[in-house]
């Protein structure tokens, strides 16, 4: 594989940009922003509750109505799979006193598909309502589809189970409307994009380690002007795929490299890996840079603790640079993974011994001892887009090539994945 490219924007940071746009008054214009099924869902929700948006060539153009200028209509909110679009829409919501007169309806419905409603949503409803948000589960306990009726909100100190962003900036969302302050801890760091972009329209926030206190606003939120940087998730794959296949040489341009999220980076380093940041730099409130990969020999290696928060994403893709690696590695403290898209340890775990990498399956992580020989052959992604691009790059190094049984879940977050990574090389259909 070699070449240069660039990648497509920055998942994250395209969520939360999109639900702060509808929460400003007046036009806002965010250049780069993901265009892709997991995004998708979001904008949709955002019509659903008539924030107007639209597109300029590659711009995002959304017209806010305030904070306060959801308005509830006759249908649900449709999530999609995207838990992180209805964590955020329940925090951004949940502090609404009221709707305006012509509202149909006095109450928002999130739902989502029937892989969203399986995942639990006790970790937000709990604080919310602590908080004083009319927030239920109108099915399944805990789990979508969600009602969230108008209430007022008091601010609270509010101690997390574990480190996640999501639920961080539900909260912090929600604070922006209570009374008194919010104040959010965290048992380790957890990817900050919600404070970066609040700093950035000016909210008030008080930070230390592992905690975030933000003040309520009595003024509108201004629009946002932003350029999302690439997405680090997105480059895991080629940054994987380079390390191992021999005589790669790639160029990713403008990536994303907050310090949360760029575990893998660290992780394979430590394995041995060439990769260099070319041109560093920060705008927009993310620092970003080119980072060029060559190639390299890898050795085994342990992530564990903080660490997992920091590539909590990259797990699958980071399990074949493990299986192409000399020595055993041990991934502990990663029992999250069980609660995303799929359950990513025990579907990751199944798929790859499919291929002829023994995978050791933990309660809280798994380990790989390499390097392996990549057999071909079927796979199947269970909907997961992480999990099947990551048996992509399994299957550049296999044997005899491999065929993933719905790889379209791909579109979800990299729709360019197959025509990118056949400029550079790959051979993909």
């Amino acid at each position: 594989m070699r070449g240069t490219v660039s990648l497509p924007g920055d998942k994250s940071v395209s969520h939360r940009a999109a639900v702060l746009a509808a929460m400003a008054e007046g036009r806002s214009r965010i250049d780069g922003f993901l265009r892709a099924g997991v995004t998708q869902v979001m904008l949709d929700s955002l019509t659903a509750a008539r924030v107007e948006w639209r597109w300029e060539a590659e711009t995002l153009v959304v017209d806010g109505n305030g904070r306060l200028g959801f308005r509830a209509g006759r249908q649900p909110l449709y999530c999609g799979n995207s838990a992180t679009t209805l964590r955020m829409l329940s925090g951004a919501l949940a502090g609404r006193p009221g709707w305006q007169a012509d509202a149909p309806a006095v109450e928002f419905t999130l739902d989502g598909s029937e892989q969203l409603r399986r995942r639990p949503m006790r970790r937000v409803i709990e604080p919310l309502q602590a908080m004083g948000a009319k927030i239920r589960s109108l099915e399944k306990a805990d789990c979508a589809p969600l009602a969230i009726a108008p209430s007022n909100l008091t601010g609270i100190e509010y101690r997390m189970p574990v480190a996640s962003a999501q639920l961080k900036s539900a909260i912090l969302l929600a604070g922006l409307s209570a009374s008194g302050s919010t104040l959010v801890e965290e048992p380790s760091p957890s990817r900050d994009h919600t404070e970066r972009l609040l700093r950035r329209l000016g909210v008030r926030l008080e930070e230390a380690p592992n905690r975030v206190r933000v003040f309520p606003i009595d003024r509108p939120l201004p629009p946002l002007q932003i350029r999302v940087v690439g997405d680090f998730s997105s480059a895991a794959f080629l940054l994987v795929a380079a390390s191992i296949i021999p005589g790669s040489d790639v160029i990713l341009r403008d990536i994303g490299l907050n310090p949360r999220r760029t575990g893998l980076l660290a992780a394979l380093r430590r394995m041995g890996a060439d990769i260099t940041v070319l041109d560093r730099s920060e705008s927009d409130g993310e620092p970003r840079g080119n980072l060029r990969v060559r190639a390299a020999k890898l050795a085994a290696t342990a992530v564990e603790d903080a660490e997992v928060v920091d590539m909590i994403d990259e797990f699958p893709v980071f399990a074949v640079a493990a299986a192409c690696a000399e020595g055993v590695t041990r991934v502990r403290n990663a029992t999250e993974l069980r609660h995303k898209e799929s359950d990513r340890i025990s579907a990751m775990a199944g798929e790859l011994h499919k291929i002829g990498i023994a995978v050791e399956e933990n309660t809280d992580g798994f380990s790989i001892e390499g390097p392996v020989g990549i057999r071909g052959g079927s796979v199947m992604s269970h909907g997961d887009h992480r999990l099947a691009m990551a048996l992509a790059v399994a299957g550049l190094v296999s044997k005899s090539g491999l065929e993933i049984d719905g790889a379209e879940c791909i579109s979800e977050s990299f729709p360019n994945f197959v025509p990118l990574l056949n400029s550079l090389g790959a051979q993909m259909a």
